[in-house]
């Protein structure tokens, strides 16, 4: 299978213009918003919608396990009981509900804040949302935990937290991860040369397990390593730099993942340059 590289793409105008909005910057992957991601309303699916949406994917020649849909915003699940976390939970289950609809296999979530109140209960409270959200039923999307940066009060910035999720979760084979390298990089995992890149990817796998790995979001940071700070770059500008990414691109355990980009867009680059970067550092 070639490689799976995109972006993240816009749904304005109807769900399916994502598929033309991919094709158009040369994506083999893509990664959506199912609804505004900065509300809490979202306007239902469509029957025909959803037809269009798959009908166009089926004609892009883009791999139907290269298309991810990404959590809205606002959803805080591993925060304490509250009117935020009964909509989080909602959130969450509306999401595993569009994506089934859509025929889209893998959701991904941010993992959130316990707010002060301490990693056991951020854990708990994430654990209790994605079961509630997957419910009893079968199939539906596998849900991948994004690692993030290291905030305060934040869950899953290190390989041990998400390890300890994925031990809660019944069902595991429907979980997985998807690893951000702009936050692996933020939250102390260094990333900058190749014999770096090894020790954090054995580390990882002595940890969570590489076959837990189902997506790569490939960002460089504009933090330097274990500051913390989640501030994408683009490809190579950034503290990781050109080796580092191309090291993690084209090593074994990655190289066959699909991949998105979630970079700026600016007056130093747009989405077809960092393709354009990236497809260079595949060796």
């Amino acid at each position: 299978m070639g490689i799976r590289i995109g972006f993240h793409v816009s749904i304005a105008g109807g769900i399916s213009n994502s598929v033309d909005n991919a094709r158009k910057i040369g994506c083999t992957a893509f990664q959506i918003f199912s609804r505004n991601p900065r509300g809490w309303a979202a306007k239902p699916l469509t029957p025909d919608e959803v037809q269009l949406f798959k009908s166009k994917l089926s004609a892009s020649g883009i791999d139907k396990n290269a298309v991810i849909v990404h959590m809205p915003y606002l959803p805080n699940l591993s925060g304490p009981d509250s009117e935020i976390y009964t909509k989080s939970m909602e959130t969450l289950a509306g999401e595993v509900q569009r994506c089934s609809a859509l025929g889209i296999k893998y959701l991904v979530i941010h993992l959130g804040s316990h707010m002060g109140k301490g990693q056991q209960s951020g854990i708990n409270q994430l654990v209790k949302a994605i079961e509630r959200a997957r419910g009893k039923s079968r199939g539906g999307p596998i849900v991948l935990l994004e690692n993030n940066a290291g905030q305060k009060n934040s869950i899953g910035a290190n390989f041990e937290e998400l390890r300890m999720i994925l031990d809660r979760i019944d069902r595991p084979n429907e979980f997985g991860i998807c690893a951000d390298t702009c936050h692996l990089f933020a939250a102390g995992y260094d990333l900058r040369t190749s014999a770096d890149t090894d020790k954090t990817l054995e580390k990882f796998d002595s940890v969570v397990g590489l076959r837990q790995l189902n997506f790569i979001h490939l960002n460089d940071s504009k933090g330097p390593l274990g500051s913390n700070l989640d501030r994408h770059q683009h490809i190579g500008l950034g503290m990781i730099g050109e080796e580092g990414l191309a090291a993690f691109l084209n090593h074994g355990a990655i190289r066959g993942l699909p991949v998105i980009m979630e970079t700026p867009i600016d007056e130093k680059r747009g989405d077809e340059q960092n393709l354009k970067v990236v497809l260079e550092l595949l060796r």
